[in-house]
């Protein structure tokens, strides 16, 4: 009885510390959030007063926002279209080159292939803000300045290293005996990726093309380098032009952001089990 009564006490402990590092983790995460809220719903004279909730909530920043009323959102819904369609092609992109070379490195046993991948992983020593003005040197040599295609390949040469690596450790738990199996019953390099690698690397799979994904549409610093015309430009620029103005409408460019964050949010909701268990994989040998 009294080893219960321990253990139930232990219990009740543990979920007390819990909470008590849980709750101001919550608020410091959710704090920011309700203040974008607050601004966006607060017309401009009330934004900045310092309530805890308006006087008067309004949508008219929304309809502000939706119907392109403002000249910083001339180009709203092209600009989304453009975040859209270059974290998309990110996706995919760093998706099939990942897929590939962790295969090749990691069941084919190409020679020299882990040699290639550390090389790789050893450009995340110089941050990526550094490797911007030799990305943007190299993509006007290469004649694609203000040419979504060079944001795209910018992204890609960032996201593949640590997608590769993270499929590369996936791709080692899975047990040799299923390609000496299915090669014995007469399987290719190409069926062996396609009958058996693929399947099993799903949840892998969708966490790193979510990665690749995420990361580029909330990418600035390359976007606002390597693009220029409003018409070709990302969302995130885009919102970088509402801090040029001396009275900037703070109002309009919380409710852009919040926008702006629905799509990733949902993605990440529909994918976070797999975000947890695909890029945890092989972090731990069993």
């Amino acid at each position: 009885m009294s080893q219960k009564r321990r253990l139930t006490l232990k219990s009740v402990t543990t979920e007390a510390k819990l909470l008590l590092i849980g709750i101001p983790v919550f608020l410091w995460t959710v704090i920011p959030v309700y203040h974008m809220i607050l601004f966006a719903i607060s017309s401009k004279d009330s934004a900045t007063s310092g309530r805890l909730w308006p006087k008067e909530p309004t949508l008219q920043n929304f309809q502000l926002l939706f119907g392109q009323k403002h000249f910083y959102l001339d180009h709203f819904w092209v600009q989304m279209g453009n975040s859209l369609l270059i974290a998309l092609t990110v996706g995919i992109l760093t998706l099939l080159i990942a897929t590939a070379a962790a295969f090749a490195i990691s069941r084919l046993r190409v020679t020299g292939g882990r040699t290639v991948m550390n090389l790789a992983l050893l450009t995340y020593f110089i941050p990526a803000a550094f490797l911007a003005v030799p990305m943007y040197k190299a993509m006007g040599s290469y004649g694609l300045l203000n040419n979504q295609w060079a944001l795209i390949l910018a992204m890609v040469t960032i996201a593949s290293p640590y997608c590769i690596w993270v499929l590369k450790q996936a791709s080692d738990k899975l047990p040799l005996e299923l390609d000496e199996a299915a090669r014995i019953d007469g399987a290719s390099p190409l069926q062996l990726f396609r009958m058996v690698y693929l399947p099993l690397m799903v949840p892998s799979l969708v966490a790193v093309g979510t990665y690749a994904l995420l990361l580029a549409w909330n990418e600035y610093l390359y976007a606002f380098l390597l693009l220029s015309k409003d018409s070709s430009v990302t969302v995130a620029v885009g919102m970088g032009n509402f801090l040029q103005a001396d009275d900037s409408p703070w109002e309009l460019l919380m409710a852009t952001g919040l926008v702006y964050a629905l799509p990733p949010a949902a993605i990440y909701y529909v994918f976070k089990r797999y975000m947890v268990s695909g890029l945890t994989a092989g972090a731990v040998k069993s």
